[in-house]
This record gives C-alpha cells, sequence and structure tokens, in this order.
C-alpha cells in the first residue's frame, strides 16, 4: 500500500501523521509513504528525523494581522504553484490512500487527491475543527476526531470518534526515570516541572519561568524549560542572573519520552496533541491556552478537562501572577497530581494511531 500523508506548520499537525505512519510500518514493512507539507517550515526537519521522505510545497498560510493582511495577495499564486507540483507527486508516487493532518500545509494535497479520484482520510486534532479540514471535508471518506460533537462541523456519516494519535515512543512505559534525569543532568528525587511553549514557543510563558528561578531553587524544585527556537536566542543574549545546575533551558527537545518520564508535573500550552501526549504520558498538567490560535481553539480543547478535574487551567494573561504559584501549589499535593493524572488518562482513548490505521487498511 503506497499512502501520503499531509499536513503541518505546528507540531500539532505534523506529529499525528508521524504516529500514524509508524503503525503502517509496523503493520506492513512493504508499505510505502510519502510525507507532503510546506517548505521551510518544522515538518520538512521533523519528518526526516523520524525516517520518511517528505517533499514541500511553496504554500502559505493566510495571515490573519490586518497590518500583514496584504501579503495575503500571493496566497492564490502559491496555491496554484503548490496543485500544479502536487499533482506531480500524486502521478509519480500513485498513492492509494491520502491522509490529511490539518494546516493549510495539506490543502493543496488533499484538494488535488479529490480531484483525482484518490480516496481521502483526515484527522482532526482539535474540539473546534480546523478551516482546512472544514473545506476539505466533502471530499474526505471518513474523518476521524478526538473529541464528541465533531459533527457539528462535519457530516456525521464520515466521522469516527478515534482519539488523537500518539508518537510510539511516547506510549512506551519502560522505566526510563533515571536514565531521563541522567540525559538532562538533573538529579533523582527531586520534583521536576516540564515546562513546554509548543512547537513555536511561548515568550510569556519563558519569561516568566526564567524569572522565577531563584523561587524554584529556594522550594527545590528542577526545571526542564522548551522554549522554542525563536525565543532562546534572545535568551541568550538577555542579562539573565546565573542558573543553578537543575535549571535546565533549551531551544527544542528531542528526546520527549525521556522529558516526560523526568518529569512530575507538565506547563503546556493545550494543543490537541500536546494534551493526548501528556495525557499518554500520565503526568499532572497546567494548561496555558494560546491567545493566538484560530477561534480560541486551545481554550476549547482544554475546557471539558477543566470541568471533569483533569486539567489546571491558566489564561495567558494571568501568566505573569498566577503560573508560579500554581506549580509551586501542585508540586506540594500529592493527592491532586494523582486525581489530575486519573481523570485527564479516563478522558482519551487509548491506541489511537492503532484505530486510525485499521479503518484505512479498510478502506483501501
Amino acid at each position: 500500500m503506497k499512502v501520503i500523508i499531509s499536513g503541518g506548520g505546528t507540531g500539532g499537525h505534523v506529529y499525528p501523521g508521524i504516529a500514524i505512519a509508524d503503525v503502517l510500518k509496523q503493520k506492513n514493512a512493504e508499505n510505502q509513504i510519502l510525507f507532503v507539507g510546506a517548505g521551510g517550515k518544522m515538518e520538512m526537519s521533523q519528518v526526516p528525523a523520524a525516517g520518511y521522505p517528505i517533499v514541500g510545497l511553496p504554500i502559505r498560510g493566510i495571515n490573519r494581522k490586518l497590518k500583514y493582511i496584504w501579503k495575503n495577495l500571493a496566497l492564490p499564486i502559491w496555491v496554484l504553484i503548490s496543485l500544479w507540483k502536487v499533482k506531480r507527486i500524486i502521478k509519480d508516487f500513485k498513492p492509494n490512500v491520502v491522509i490529511g493532518t490539518g494546516g493549510y500545509a495539506g490543502f493543496p494535497t488533499i484538494y488535488m487527491a479529490a480531484r483525482m479520484h484518490i480516496p481521502i482520510v483526515l484527522q482532526e486534532q482539535n474540539a473546534y475543527a480546523g478551516v482546512a479540514n472544514r473545506l476539505l471535508a466533502k471530499y474526505a471518506h471518513k474523518i476521524c476526531v478526538a473529541y464528541e460533537g465533531m459533527d457539528a462541523y462535519f457530516p456525521s456519516n464520515k466521522v469516527v470518534l478515534t482519539g488523537n494519535p500518539v508518537r510510539a515512543f511516547l506510549t512506551d512505559k519502560a522505566d526510563n526515570y533515571l536514565p531521563s534525569l541522567q540525559y538532562f543532568g538533573l538529579e533523582p528525587g527531586i520534583i521536576t516541572v516540564l515546562v513546554l511553549g509548543g512547537s513555536l514557543g511561548a515568550q510569556a510563558i519563558s519569561e516568566s519561568i526564567i524569572k522565577a528561578a531563584h523561587i524554584f531553587e529556594k522550594h527545590t524544585i528542577q526545571v526542564i524549560l522548551s522554549t522554542g527556537n525563536a525565543y532562546f536566542s534572545t535568551i541568550q543574549q538577555a542579562d539573565f542572573p546565573a542558573f543553578n545546575k537543575n535549571f535546565k533551558i533549551l531551544p527544542y527537545i528531542e528526546r520527549m519520552d525521556l522529558a516526560f518520564a523526568a518529569a512530575n508535573i507538565v506547563v503546556s500550552r493545550a494543543g490537541a496533541i500536546s494534551i493526548a501526549e501528556i495525557a499518554s504520558a500520565q503526568k499532572p498538567a497546567i494548561f496555558i491556552p494560546s491567545p493566538n490560535v484560530t477561534a480560541d481553539h486551545q481554550m476549547k480543547n482544554v475546557l471539558p478537562l477543566v470541568t471533569k478535574n483533569a486539567a489546571i487551567l491558566i489564561k495567558d494573561n494571568e501568566v505573569p501572577d498566577k503560573l508560579v504559584p500554581a506549580i509551586l501549589e501542585l508540586a506540594k499535593d500529592k493527592q491532586r497530581q494523582r486525581m489530575l493524572v486519573e481523570n485527564l488518562s479516563s478522558c482519551f482513548k487509548t491506541h489511537a494511531a492503532e484505530s486510525i490505521a485499521s479503518l484505512i487498511e479498510d478502506l483501501v
């Protein structure tokens, strides 16, 4: 079976595709998989790192900021060029099925696959359906979702509740606690807080954590902070106080399996895949939805969890005042940590990638 997987722009659209690809290869090593993404975006490095080939298209997303709205004038040209290029890709590769994981990066591929009468499966990660998937839904044979009630956005006869696929190495329950601490240069027996700003970074979160370094040291808490590449260079140039050996700042974490193994508590944006990975890792979490996303969909992702006592919510504008106190309070409350883990785990389906892979096999 030949499969094209298309989507990207952020980790939330890239990593589900990798998780699905991994299962398809496990099921049959003869399966051939090709990724198609947006040139210059993170998928162009992350997909090859996972062992799969990828082709980049000159596609761009819609710029929603008023002062940059003029940049959208060239968008139709990029779309047409991408459609022409992806038509050649499909003709050469001859896929049996095309999988769309959302984001503008996948739009040309899914649209052209529909025009060429190739079966299509969409995977929607969020509680609020993305623009690309809503536009492409009419062409899909099946639409795999992670939240109930998604028939509000898609035809109910196409919707399948599978959950969000998580990369295989994050579901490995091997005891990596001590190796993980050694990897990050941290000490055993100390509360470890993993802070993630999303695949593209979050400056406000990083700044609040860095400014509180002395507070964490006072409370014997060690920190792993992933800033994102853009903000990491700013930190290097800034005049921050010296950090103790138990405060690790990284632009990007390659070994997320070890990061989760080391962590007692996770602070994260509320992207759907981030939530699913934290649930799979069985960690108590504080979620800070990004305000810079379409239709405030990260808030929609996390609110159902808060009502079920499965997560702690801090709004982005509350970060400077509330984030550090919330971390300190949760670090002291073992009972609440256990409750959050149990409730979060119960909110999500397991083996989502396997379910989607089986659906794809049945479709072909």
